[in-house]
């Protein structure tokens, strides 16, 4: 290469690079898809004393008419009640009383970027 042309490739890659590496730089936050974040009770935990709702907590906000959560018992029967209540980037649903055993949560959301995401967690209610 010419010193000329050596000049011009290596300011073609510097503005390369400053031009791009705020795409390298970012979370990605953009394009990800609402994964839950945390919940309450939390997965594989044991709570004294019976919680009165599930609550969830997302990486991005949700499209409420598209989401949804339940919660069953061990023998597979519905223990939560009424609508769940969303906003932004939380659900949250209320329980029937609970007896002591094991409960599973099934989730499945449609974030505002329109990507759906689902997973389920199971937490025990102690004596």
């Amino acid at each position: 290469m010419s010193r000329l042309t050596s000049r011009t490739f290596a300011a073609s890659v510097t503005a390369a690079v400053f031009t791009l590496s705020p795409l390298w730089l970012t979370d990605g936050a953009a394009y990800a898809h609402a994964h839950l974040q945390h919940s309450e009770p939390r997965d594989g935990s044991t709570v004294i004393p019976a919680p009165n709702q599930v609550a969830l907590w997302f990486t991005e906000s949700l499209e409420p008419a598209l989401s949804g959560v339940e919660v069953r018992d061990a023998q597979g029967s519905r223990v939560d009640q009424g609508e769940p209540q969303i906003s932004a980037a939380t659900m949250r649903i209320g329980l029937k009383a609970l007896s002591p055993g094991t409960y599973k949560v099934n989730w499945h959301v449609l974030s505002v970027d329109t990507h759906k995401t689902h997973g389920s967690f199971s937490f025990q209610v102690g004596q």
